[in-house]
């Protein structure tokens, strides 16, 4: 029998390449809603004056190009490494003292660019199956709110689409789901400890919005695709909502002011199997230092309870020696 391709079968696979844009075989299964990447490629049919009134059939392929939005999914403990990677940095992780648990640091660069990994991104149905090679994240978005898990979305762009068949015999990863419920907010002076005055009681929903800097850089090489990954420049902002509080409107006098905080999104999950001298749980932590843009009025509402909205956005500090750092902690003593 003849079959359409069907949206349950859908599925996206990443393989980390050893060098940059030379595809890979997938080693693992992206848990989360699969599309196919879209080819990008730009198609010129030149305009001339030959004796028709109609267009002929000349047209020529001047750049390559490929992206892939990954859909809003759960955000897990075990996934999540793989924009960080393929945005921010390349991290061997190190052990915390006897512990199981593993842990992976990536700052956002305040000066020149981090060494990213590159992926080939596989993505399909049971029809037809495309790949990019050379990808990397452009921006990615995690974002939660009370009672429910913490969202993740990324962008990615690769040299360019092509035909191919998925990498076989991979197994599913066992992953576990980072929710709201169980994160924490602190906000500090920039001079003194990070982490040490916690938002209590206050805090409803957030959206980090990471755009990692990088683009694809096109020059005449002798390629149609890109010819390198340039670096233009790394931003963070997050959207707070928080209850009206006697501590959220001493927040908003500090945004009249100008005055600089440093801020810690805290999100914990299952205990490790083996406590460490520094962490006993999986971990994604985000540290920030910077300033809010907005601060709105207490006009929002949630079930008759008055809301405030802010907004913070990373910048470099001397004092608090930060701009933007995000630290998870797995059980994964290398990324799949």
């Amino acid at each position: 029998m003849t079959t359409s391709g069907i949206k349950t079968f859908r599925r996206v696979q990443l393989g980390r390449e050893a060098t940059a844009g030379a595809a890979v075989p997938a080693t693992t299964i992206w848990r989360g809603p699969a599309i196919m990447p879209t080819d990008d490629q730009k198609k010129v049919m030149p305009d001339e004056n030959i004796g028709f009134t109609s267009k002929v059939t000349r047209q020529y392929t001047p750049q390559k190009l490929a992206s892939m939005a990954f859909p809003s999914t759960e955000a897990t403990f075990q996934q999540i490494n793989h924009p960080l990677e393929a945005g921010i940095k390349a991290v061997t992780p190190s052990s915390d003292g006897v512990g199981t648990g593993k842990i992976y640091s990536y700052p956002l660069p305040s000066g020149d660019v981090n060494t990213i990994k590159t992926y080939t991104v596989e993505g399909g149905d049971n029809k037809v199956e495309e790949e990019m090679e050379y990808a990397f994240v452009v921006d990615f978005e995690l974002s939660g709110k009370k009672n429910e898990a913490w969202m993740l979305t990324s962008n990615w762009q690769g040299r360019q689409s092509t035909v191919t068949s998925f990498t076989t015999s991979l197994s599913v990863p066992t992953v576990s789901t980072m929710l709201f419920n169980k994160s924490k907010l602190y906000i500090d002076n920039v001079g003194g400890t990070l982490g040490n005055t916690q938002i209590a009681n206050s805090w409803l929903a957030a959206k980090l919005k990471v755009k990692t800097g990088l683009k694809a850089q096109f020059t005449g090489d002798g390629n149609l695709y890109f010819s390198f990954m340039d670096f233009i420049g790394a931003k963070a902002t997050l959207e707070l909502d928080l209850l009206h509080n006697a501590t959220t409107a001493a927040e908003r006098v500090l945004w009249r002011s100008d005055t600089p905080r440093q801020l810690r999104m805290l999100i914990e999950g299952n205990a490790l199997a083996t406590p460490g001298t520094a962490y006993t749980k999986e971990t994604f932590r985000v540290d920030m230092a910077g300033l809010y843009t907005s601060f709105g009025p207490p006009n929002d509402e949630d079930e008759g309870a008055n809301v405030m909205k802010a907004t913070f956005e990373a910048a470099y500090d001397s004092t608090a020696a930060l701009f933007c750092n995000l630290l998870l902690v797995n059980e994964l003593a290398s990324v799949p």
